[in-house]
């Protein structure tokens, strides 16, 4: 039997799907101090398997969503969780970095799928608001993903060393790819194999390139998930390495922002329904840039103490709670024939973003926090000011 729309078991598994790929970052965080060791490779080396996956994760993105348009969803949607899987268990036999870079891009390709076809799937079955709210509410259960994910891989870590956490990422991808096969249905109306051409995929980014409102919640996602990223890759680094936490108190340093996004998250799932999506996005893009500006400040002032950080950095994270389901809804709405096309666009503008804050970031994180803060920062106060400079052209698109 199907899972049916509008059931708590369709939400979870969709959740599952969009949280495959964070989960595949946040796993294995806490390791990435040992996989240096181990693999005898620098930090700034290290850091190239996270911007490697990004890249892949990139490509994916564009690939994915037009095929999935012609094909329909779910035949891509098992063929990307094989991806993931093959590239997984490549990256637990991993014998050195170069090796394990190369694996995690292949690995972020097969990942890139079910996030992409999660969001489509919505966009197939709701509309407006009611698809804002099931991005929330697919937010608030995959942030038990970050909450987690740092906290069990420093379990394994500490138990089993680092390759045991891809070898978990593996398992888990098996059991989503056998529920997408058996469970999920089809849920492209609109399947048109004259679409599957170059021509025609070209054309349909075009489209919806040219919607201004798209553009706009496009690059307010982008800009949100910089400041995130920046966060991701820097995090361990700077809370082991500047702040002396160990394996377990990182994960759960981690997991306290994250709970700070699912808070956000609940927070816009209310929002949405009774407000929209303006107001919903114009209150996160507020969080991010006070946390931004918050934790900067606190890394000036206060450079020992990781309070001074932390707590701004829940602020930061509730806004992007509030911005990226909503971001994301907002600029799929106008595309139901097109939902694949507009999911893989956004999606990769989103990780271009977030490769580059990322890429910058482990340039120069070090013996201070003050890289990662000033990302966060700077993303988040581009953020505010997009949304404020361009109200007037969100109040022209809806009319």
């Amino acid at each position: 039997m199907h899972l049916k729309p509008d059931t708590l078991a369709m939400t979870v598994m969709l959740a599952f799907m969009t949280a495959l790929g964070p989960l595949a970052t946040d796993l294995y965080l806490p390791s990435l101090p040992h996989i240096g060791a181990a693999l005898g490779a620098s930090p700034a080396k290290v850091q190239l398997t996270l911007s490697a996956y990004l890249i892949g994760f990139s490509v994916g993105q564009i690939v994915y969503g037009p095929i999935s348009d012609a094909l329909g969803r779910k035949p891509i949607l098992v063929a990307a969780f094989g991806l993931f899987i093959v590239a997984t268990l490549a990256c637990a036999a991993a014998t050195n970095v170069e090796m394990l870079i190369f694996a995690r891009a292949l690995q972020a390709f097969g990942a890139a799928g079910p996030i992409i076809l999660a969001r489509t799937i919505v966009r197939d079955l709701y509309h407006g608001p009611r698809a804002g709210r099931e991005m929330s509410m697919m937010g608030t259960i995959m942030g038990i993903t970050p909450i987690v994910a740092p906290i069990l891989g420093g379990v394994l870590q500490v138990a089993f060393g680092w390759r045991s956490i891809f070898l978990a990422m593996a398992a888990g991808g098996i059991v989503l790819a056998l529920i997408a096969w058996l469970r999920v249905p089809e849920t492209n109306q609109f399947r048109n194999r004259d679409h599957l051409s170059l021509a025609a995929i070209l054309e349909s980014y075009k489209i919806v390139l040219r919607n201004k409102a798209y553009r706009t919640y496009a690059a307010l996602l982008s800009l949100s998930y910089a400041g995130l990223f920046a966060f991701i890759s820097a995090s361990s680094f700077v809370f082991q390495g500047v702040y002396g936490l160990d394996e377990i108190m990182f994960g759960i340093t981690f997991g306290i922002c994250s709970v700070s996004f699912v808070a956000g998250t609940m927070i816009g799932t209310r929002s949405v329904t009774k407000h929209g999506f303006d107001h919903t996005i114009g209150v996160g893009v507020a969080c991010l840039a006070v946390g931004g500006v918050g934790q900067w400040i606190g890394a000036l002032i206060w450079p020992e103490a990781l309070l001074a950080i932390v707590l701004p950095e829940m602020i930061f994270f509730i806004g992007i709670g509030m911005v990226l389901p909503q971001a994301m809804a907002a600029a799929m709405t106008p595309f139901p024939e097109r939902a694949g096309a507009a999911s893989s666009l956004v999606g990769f503008m989103q990780m271009v973003f977030a490769s580059i804050a990322g890429a910058i970031v482990g340039l120069f994180v070090g013996g201070s926090a003050l890289p990662l803060v000033t990302a966060s920062a700077l993303s988040g106060t581009l953020a505010f000011a997009l949304f404020m400079m361009t109200r007037n052209l969100r109040a022209a698109q809806k009319h």
